[in-house]
């Protein structure tokens, strides 16, 4: 991956979820140093400071969804965003819980058909997020974007959605928190899924590598949505969502490293950090270290950190 012009897109969304926190994610990413890192890497860097959402109504804390309202307008304030920045350079988007990606893949898939290429997802979670909005139990949106911007569900009074992602162009990798409905409903359509016991039997450069040579024979655009709870909380424990079992430090690294080796992708999501449940940083900073690595840094220009100190 030659330099590139990053443009970091705050996105404080705390509306997908009751447990609040994740609105100050961006100013942590950005305490963490994340524009002085990807500058080290010969990137230049754009802070386009923090988006805010659409005018709406207020909510009025009836029916099942936590917050529609809210959710509906940061939906189309980043689908907007998201264009634009795609437009002109990489957007990395600093989040906010996961229910930005409702606007963010939104907003790529429409710049992606302007340019007349294929939009691929590479969806790092513990949760696929494939939730309708009458398959939710708990009414937290965060647990629905990628059954929105596949155009799987109706999703009433959000925006439409004018160029779906084909779900054989989405790779979900590290699950191991699926729900009943959200399998039936993925086991109906040709969604890549590989949980925890998968990456355990064959490593997790194997399906990650089989993915993106898919992308690359199709000239495709490629968005990754890093979520924090990818990571196993030992290491990741800011974050409200917490599932034991995930990825290690070394194989989020690897990941990263793989996707910076294949120059593919073109846009990501940093979401889910909530920095009222971290450790004197220590999230963010690892957050920032895997974007770092998937810009371009390598093992032997990595930093060493003590966090006893």
């Amino acid at each position: 991956m030659s330099s590139r012009h990053c443009i970091l897109v705050g996105a404080p969304v705390d509306s997908g979820k009751r447990r609040t926190g994740c609105l100050m994610g961006p100013d942590a990413y950005r305490t963490a140093g994340l524009a002085q890192a990807l500058e080290s890497l010969g990137h230049t860097v754009e802070d386009i400071g923090n988006v805010t959402p659409a005018p709406h109504a207020p909510d009025d804390g009836t029916g099942k969804l936590h917050e529609p309202n809210l959710t509906r307008a940061w939906t189309e304030s980043l689908s907007e965003a998201a264009e634009a920045a795609m437009a002109r350079g990489m957007p990395i988007f600093l989040g906010g819980d996961h229910a930005l990606a409702l606007g963010t893949v939104h907003g790529v898939a429409n710049h992606a058909a302007t340019v007349g290429r294929p939009l691929f997802v590479l969806w790092l979670d513990a949760h696929s997020d494939f939730h309708s909005l009458e398959s939710t139990e708990t009414g937290n949106l965060h647990g629905c974007p990628v059954r929105y911007f596949t155009n799987q569900a109706r999703f009433d009074n959000f925006p439409p959605v004018p160029n779906p992602v084909p779900p054989e162009n989405v790779c979900m990798i590290g699950l191991r928190s699926v729900d009943t409905p959200e399998r039936e409903a993925m086991e109906q359509v040709g969604i890549h899924r590989h949980d925890m016991r998968d990456i355990d039997e064959n490593g997790i450069a194997r399906p990650l590598t089989a993915f993106l040579e898919k992308v690359a024979a199709q000239n495709g655009m490629l968005h990754v949505s890093l979520d924090v709870d990818f990571l196993d909380p030992s290491v990741a424990p800011a974050v409200g969502t917490t599932v034991p079992g995930g990825a290690t430090v070394r194989e989020g690294h690897l990941v990263c490293e793989i996707l910076h080796d294949s120059g593919l992708m073109t846009s990501m999501d940093l979401v889910e950090l909530n920095p009222f449940l971290d450790e004197r940083g220590r999230t963010a900073h690892l957050m920032v270290d895997l974007c770092a690595s998937a810009m371009g840094r390598r093992v032997f220009d990595r930093p060493t950190r003590s966090y006893n100190t």
